[in-house]
């Protein structure tokens, strides 16, 4: 869904469907939100690649291609950049070779793994990334789909201790408000139309910004997507969308 939301073309017509239905009950904003967590993610990687001279991303959650996925951002500013992608998705590890179309003087990799192997992933991203320089780890819309019972907040942090010094944590997720009148039944319904397969949680911006907890979170903090060092090219957002994100070094 989120690639047809792009209008990206590898999507079949059951996603289009789904996508479509969310669109009805949730209305356009999705499609707003969707768009404007891209342009987070160009933001960000082009702020790390850029100011602060990281070189190495682990984008754990990729999702299929689309427009301007991580290592095309990234690869544009530095071409030595480094990517390693993993997803759990069959249908991704279908798609990966356009993921893994690097620039000469750079590197690209993908790991076929649940987020939550945490221990497997870290494993594998050595084989691709260097442990004794900065590492970006980004988790661009993903962690909604685990549950609270799981502790995500945990699985993060297992993460990032194992990152080096001076790494850095890039999260975005989508939000639920005390008062939300639209988000909670539709997201019910979207969690009973899959059927056990995968649910999502919405988390308050309190819940999602602990995922930052502890870190030096990058100005101007936690915030909305569009408000997160909007260039003058952006489109103006100044509404509230269900969503934060934040950047932070790690150590």
């Amino acid at each position: 869904m989120y690639n047809y939301w792009l209008g990206g073309k590898d999507n079949y017509a059951a996603d289009r469907a789904a996508g479509d239905r969310v669109i009805e009950l949730r209305g356009a904003d999705v499609l707003h939100g969707v768009r404007a967590n891209r342009r987070f993610l160009g933001r960000a990687v082009r702020y790390l690649v850029e100011q602060e001279g990281i070189r190495q991303f682990l984008d754990i959650g990729t999702g299929l291609p689309s427009a301007d996925n991580t290592h095309e951002v990234a690869q544009a500013a530095a071409p030595d950049t480094k990517v390693v992608y993993v997803d759990n998705d069959p249908i991704v590890l279908a798609h990966a070779r356009a993921l893994l179309t690097s620039a000469p003087e750079g590197q690209t990799a993908y790991i076929s793994a649940d987020l939550r192997e945490v221990d497997k992933i870290l494993s594998e991203a050595a084989e691709t990334l260097d442990w004794d320089q900065p590492i970006a780890l980004m988790f661009l819309m993903t962690l909604q789909y685990i549950p609270d019972a799981e502790d995500p907040h945990a699985i993060v942090r297992r993460y990032t201790d194992g990152l080096p010094p001076g790494s850095f944590l890039v999260v975005s997720d989508t939000t639920r408000e005390d008062d939300d009148q639209v988000f909670s039944p539709s997201t019910r319904r979207l969690n009973e139309g899959m059927a056990g397969r995968v649910t999502q949680t919405r988390r308050s911006p309190a819940e999602v910004a602990r995922f930052l907890d502890g870190l030096d979170s990058v100005e101007p903090g936690v915030t909305t997507p569009h408000h997160w060092r909007p260039g003058p090219e952006e489109p103006n957002q100044e509404n509230d969308m269900p969503a934060r994100c934040g950047v932070a070094r790690v150590g």
